[in-house]
């Protein structure tokens, strides 16, 4: 039998600190491959971008944040930034928030995120079954879009996708 050895670094560097996550849950990376599954099918249809996945660093222009989110969708006009990691802004990231996670999801990247203005930041809470997200209004992330158990949300970035959540979460 052949074993496959892969080198995954969860880290981040985070305001100029180095945080080392844990590896994500089942129920996690069950919502994350729900989400690609959605915005691929999208993606087939409609030639506006590119989608990745965590890990991936995305390293801001400084260095002092270079995070990982569970989801980055770039623009294809902006695939400049997408090199050996993503150096610059990406367009939408999405990080799907777990107990051990939430403060720094909810406050701290979506702080960073808004300082660096990505235009677009989902929000996933598998908990309350949640999804909100937000976009950028004058120079402060404000919702767009929410849905709490059912409904529908919509992004900005991606022109015409809407995302029924039961099929986040079901």
């Amino acid at each position: 039998m052949q074993t496959i050895e892969l080198d995954l670094d969860l880290t981040e560097i985070i305001n100029g600190e180095e945080i080392m996550g844990p590896s994500p849950f089942g129920k996690h990376q069950d919502i994350v491959l729900n989400i690609v599954k959605i915005i691929l099918s999208f993606l087939e249809n409609n030639d506006v971008g590119k989608l990745c996945l965590a890990p991936l660093d995305v390293i801001f222009e400084d260095a002092m944040n270079r995070l990982q989110p569970d989801i980055i969708f770039i623009k294809k006009e902006n695939m400049a930034i997408f090199q050996d990691w993503i150096r610059g802004v990406p367009d939408m990231v999405c990080e799907i928030v777990s107990p051990g996670s939430y403060r720094k999801d909810t406050a701290i990247k979506k702080e960073i995120y808004e300082r660096y203005r990505v235009p677009e930041y989902w929000i996933v809470i598998p908990e309350l079954q949640t999804v909100e997200i937000l976009t950028i209004e004058k120079d402060k992330y404000q919702i767009h879009s929410i849905a709490e158990l059912h409904g529908v949300v919509s992004s900005k970035v991606i022109e015409g996708l809407q995302v029924n959540i039961k099929d986040i979460f079901g």
